[in-house]
C-alpha cells in the first residue's frame, strides 16, 4: 500500500524524535537514490518471480518452502518465550541490550513458573512456541525444563523451536534437546563468523536445523559461497532478516557506510538488497536450499497484528469487529431516534441476534459489520473508531479491562485503549469504506483517498508490499 505524504511525514517525525541529535549523523536515502534502489529491487523481484513466491501481502520471499515454525508465525499462532535476557556474544547488529538473566517472559508477561506458561499456551491455543533470549544455553537447565514440559504436555500439537548462537552447544546438550522433543533449532552463525561446526552437531538429531541471520551487506560475497556449504551439511533452511537500527546498536551501525530508510522503524537499505541478491544467487546456482527473506515490515506488521488480535478477541463486544490489522473496530450511526429504532426493527426482521447491535444515548446505534447490508444510511451519520488491546501482567486501571484466568493462581489482563477517536465518514467515503473495509477490496487501497479514510485504513488493513524507500 502506497503511503500518503502525510503519513510519510509522521514516520519521519517519529524517526527524528527517536534519535534526537543523532538523527543527523545518519546517511538517509535521497530521493534519487530511492528511485534507483526501488528500480533495482523491482528488477530483482521480477527475475525471481518464476522461481519463488512472495507471500503475506508481498512482505516475505520465498514462501514456497517455509519451515513449519515460519508457517506458524505467518498464521499468527505462536508464542516467543524469552527464557533469559543474557548473551555471551556481542554482535554489532543486535537490537537490544543482553545483560540481564531476568525471568522467562513473553509479550511483556513474565512466567517464572513453567506451569503458568503451559496454561497460557493452552488458554490462547498457540500452535507453536519458540525459545529465545539472550542465549538460551546460558541457562541450560531452565531452557531444558521449559522445552521438556511444553512437549510433555502438548506433544505434536505444539511445534517447538529454539534460537541460539551455538557457542555453548555440545553433543551432550544436542542429545538432551533431542530427548526433550525440540522440533527445530535455529543458529545465528553471524555470531561465530559464519562457522557451521555447531549447526553440524544438530543435523540428524533435531528434526529441522535452520540458519537464521541478518543479511549483512558487506558479507554478501561470503554468504554466496557459504550457502553451498549450508546445503551440503544437510541444514534444512536459511532465514534472512533485515538489519534494523535501534538506540542500542546505533554506535555500531553508524560506523558502517549504510543507507538508512524511514519507516515504522529505521532499517538499512543495503541489507534488504543483499538478502534479495542472495536468493537470486541461490536460484541461479540451482542450490536446493529454501531461503526465506523475513523483511522487517513483515515482522512488524504481521506479528504485531497477530498479538493485537489475540488480545482483542478477549475483550471486544459482540457488536464490535476485529480488523485485519488487529484493532477493535466500533461502527456507529447517529440520527433521529425514530430512524435508529426503525433500523433496529429491520435487524430483527432479518433474524439477527440482538447482541450484534447496541443502542446508546445520544442517540447512537453501534453495530457489527455483519449488519452492514441491512442499513439504509439516508439521514444517518456513520462514524468509526478503533481501539488497541494488549495483554498485561497487572491492571493499570487507566482503561477498560478484563481478567483472563490461566489457572486458579495466575491471571493476565487484557486492556483496551482508544487509538483513533470517533471519526465521521462523509457521504463520498461510505461506499469506499464498504469496499475497502467490509468487502476487503485490496485492489482499491492505492487510490487517492481523503485524509480521514487514509487514517482509517491504517487501522483496517495490513499494508502490502515491501517497505517504500524514502
Amino acid at each position: 500500500m502506497q503511503l500518503s505524504g502525510e503519513y510519510r511525514g509522521q514516520l519521519e517525525a517519529y524517526n527524528t524524535k527517536e534519535y534526537g541529535e543523532n538523527y543527523h549523523r545518519l546517511r538517509w536515502i535521497s530521493l534519487s537514490e530511492a528511485r534507483r534502489a526501488t528500480g533495482v529491487r523491482e528488477e530483482l523481484l521480477k527475475s525471481l518471480a518464476a522461481a519463488t513466491s512472495l507471500g503475506y501481502k508481498g512482505t516475505k520471499i520465498d514462501c514456497t518452502r517455509l519451515s513449519p515454525g515460519c508457517e506458524i508465525c505467518g498464521e499468527g499462532s505462536w508464542s516467543c518465550l524469552f527464557i533469559n535476557g543474557l548473551c555471551n556474544c556481542r554482535c554489532f547488529y543486535c537490537p537490544s541490550e543482553q545483560n540481564d538473566v531476568d525471568v522467562p517472559t513473553t509479550n511483556t508477561l513474565p512466567f517464572p513458573k513453567a506451569a503458568d506458561y503451559l496454561d497460557y499456551i493452552d488458554r490462547f491455543s498457540f500452535k507453536g512456541v519458540s525459545i529465545s533470549g539472550g542465549e538460551p544455553l546460558l541457562t541450560p537447565e531452565l531452557t531444558l525444563e521449559y522445552i521438556t514440559r511444553v512437549k510433555k504436555r502438548f506433544g505434536e500439537r505444539v511445534y517447538l523451536w529454539m534460537y541460539t548462537n551455538g557457542t555453548l552447544l555440545t553433543e551432550d546438550i544436542v542429545l538432551k534437546l533431542e530427548q526433550a522433543g525440540l522440533d527445530e533449532i535455529r543458529f545465528d552463525i553471524g555470531a561465530t563468523h559464519y562457522q557451521l561446526e555447531k549447526a553440524r552437531l544438530a543435523v540428524g538429531h533435531i528434526r529441522h536445523v535452520t540458519v537464521e541471520i541478518p543479511a549483512v551487506p558487506e558479507d554478501l560475497e561470503l554468504m554466496q559461497h557459504k550457502i553451498h556449504e549450508i546445503h551440503e551439511e544437510g541444514i534444512h533452511y536459511l532465514n534472512l532478516h533485515q538489519l534494523r537500527l535501534t538506540p542500542h546498536n546505533f554506535t555500531n551501525l553508524v560506523q558502517r557506510n549504510y543507507t538508512y530508510l524511514h519507516g515504522e522503524k529505521v532499517t538499512v537499505l543495503e541489507s534488504e538488497l543483499a538478502a534479495l541478491n542472495l536468493i537470486s544467487h541461490a536460484v541461479e546456482s540451482k542450490i536446493d536450499l529454501p531461503i526465506n527473506y523475513c523483511s522487517f515490515v513483515y515482522k512488524n506488521r504481521f506479528q504485531r497484528a497477530a498479538a493485537r488480535r489475540r488480545s482483542a478477541g478477549m475483550i471486544k463486544k459482540p457488536h464490535e469487529d476485529i480488523t485485519e490489522a488487529g484493532y477493535i473496530r466500533q461502527l456507529g450511526l447517529k440520527g433521529e431516534a425514530s430512524h435508529l429504532e426503525r433500523q433496529i426493527e429491520v435487524f430483527r426482521q432479518r433474524g439477527f441476534d440482538d447482541s450484534l447491535w447496541s443502542m446508546r444515548s445520544g442517540p447512537a446505534l453501534h453495530f457489527s459489520e455483519q449488519l452492514w447490508g441491512c442499513i439504509d444510511f439516508t439521514g444517518l451519520t456513520l462514524s468509526v473508531s478503533y481501539s488497541d488491546a494488549i495483554l498485561l501482567p497487572a491492571h493499570t486501571y487507566r482503561n477498560q479491562f478484563v481478567e483472563i484466568a490461566l489457572n486458579p493462581n495466575r491471571k493476565v489482563i487484557a486492556e483496551r485503549a482508544r487509538v483513533l477517536k470517533e471519526t465521521e465518514l462523509i457521504s463520498n467515503d461510505i461506499p469506499l469504506f464498504e469496499d475497502l473495509a467490509i468487502n476487503r477490496r485490496n485492489d482499491l487501497l492505492l487510490g487517492n483517498h481523503s485524509p480521514n479514510l487514509q487514517e482509517i485504513l491504517r487501522h483496517e488493513c495490513i499494508p502490502s508490499g515491501l517497505q517504500e524507500y524514502f
